[in-house]
Parts: structure tokens; sequence; C-alpha cells
């Protein structure tokens, strides 16, 4: 036993030179700790959800693949200022809802048992809306102007409705979307809706849109006829790059080579 006021003697830590070739890199699983390397976007490694998927490859395919024109009029939509100015004028058609319509015919009912006339007993101008309905309607030259949206899925629902517009010479626009429309019409999507007939306040307005439609939709023929989509991918453009360049350096050495004999 050592004696007493005497320490004993103090154990020497060794300590190991770091390896330089395999530094240490501990982690700290903490919170906000050793989570992912700091400033890398890790989005690529996410799984997504597989109707997130199946959005992103349909539209990376209508940009690589040859789009047909029927289907490629579809992405030229109605700029915002006009759109705004349409939808104002829907705006003010909206169908009625089922209490305002329960309400009307319980007020034309009161009106008749009294024996008083009834001048609000008929339905106002509203948007007419439904597929069918609206076939219907440009088939017999009713509609207006009608409105298509652009994101219908799938696609061959409304696809053959604007050859059928223009045959008929019905003003129709393609417009953004299918969840805009079923606002005006007290549903959560519409396909497309249509309008019949307007207030003599709104006659002006409807054939300023009705010119709009003919000039931009009806008798566009670069829409009729334009082909989309075709566009490569970023790796594919410069391997094409690549290739030109190479083609054409060959073609310089050979015109060179000409040259000199």
């Amino acid at each position: 036993m050592a004696p007493k006021g005497k320490k004993g003697k103090k154990e020497v830590k060794v300590v190991k030179a770091a390896d330089p070739l395999y530094p240490s890199t501990p982690r700290n699983f903490g919170i906000g700790g050793a989570i992912r390397p700091g400033g890398r976007d890790l989005s690529r490694f996410v799984r997504w959800p597989k109707y997130v998927r199946i959005q992103r490859q349909r539209a990376v395919l209508y940009q690589r693949l040859k789009v047909p024109p029927s289907i490629n009029q579809f992405t030229k939509t109605l700029g915002k200022n006009e759109a705004m100015t349409t939808f104002t004028l829907f705006n003010k058609y909206r169908p009625e809802t089922p209490a305002a319509k329960k309400q009307r015919i319980k007020e034309a009912a009161a009106a008749k048992a009294s024996g008083k006339e009834d001048s609000g007993s008929k339905a106002p101008n509203v948007i007419k809306f439904g597929l069918k309905h609206v076939t219907t309607l440009v088939e017999e030259k009713k509609a207006q102007l009608v409105l298509i949206a652009c994101d219908v899925d799938p696609i061959e629902l409304v696809m053959w409705l604007p050859a059928l517009c223009r045959k008929m010479q019905v003003p129709f626009m393609i417009v953004k979307d299918k969840a805009r429309l079923g606002a005006l019409v007290h549903q959560k999507t519409a396909a497309v809706v249509a309008l019949t007939d307007v207030g003599k306040e709104d006659a002006a307005q409807l054939q300023i849109l009705k010119d709009l439609a003919m000039e931009k939709y009806n008798t566009n023929t670069d829409l009729i006829r334009k082909w989309g989509g075709g566009i490569m991918g970023l790796k594919t453009q410069a391997k094409l790059d690549k290739r030109a360049k190479a083609l054409a350096a060959e073609e310089a050495k050979k015109l060179a080579s000409l040259g000199k004999a």
C-alpha cells in the first residue's frame, strides 16, 4: 500500500494518431442532427405516391412522344386576362342552387294559388353543363359559347368536341381547368359548359368573346395542324449535339484533305 500523504502514479493515456485515409465521422442521432447531408437535394431519392409518379410520367411522355394535333390543341389554353373576362361573364349566369330553386317554385305556387300573375316563375338564363347536354346543344346550334377544360382525364371524352364545334360553327374556348368550370355550376369538376343566351346588357360582351373564340380556336389553322411533343431529354440532346459536332469535325477534315490534294 502507498504511504499516506503520497499520491499514486498517474496512468498515461495513449492517444492514437488519426488515420488520414479513413477519417472519423461520428454521427449525432439527436434531434436535428445527422439527418441528411447539408445542402444536398435528396428529392430524387423520395418514394413518391403512385398518383404523383403517374402524373410526372404522363407529363414527360407528352414531351417526348409526337402528339397529334387533336390532342396537342388542349395545351393551348386561353390567356390569363382573356380567361378572367370570360369567367366574369359566366359567373353572372351560374345556375341556381337546389335551395334557391325550391324557394322559387314555392313562391310560384303561392302566387298561383292566390291568383296573382307570376313573373319570376320562369327559370333564368343559366350555364348549361354535362357532356351529353352540351353536345346536343352544339348539334342543334343552340350553344352560343362553349368552354372546354384542358385537363379532362381521359382526354378521349372531349377530344372530338372541338371538331364538332368547328363543323357546326359554334365558338369554343379551351380553358384551365375542370375544377374551375365545376365551381361555376356547383360541382367538383365539369368537363364542358356552355351559354345558350344572355341578357341584353351582356349581349355585346358575349359577341366580343365569340369573335375571340372564332379567331383563336375555330379558324386557327396552326392549332388544327400543329403536332406537339418530340422534345428529347437533356442527356439525349447532349448526345445528339456531341454526335453532330463529331460529324462536322470529320467533314471538315475531309474537306481539308481534299484541298491539300
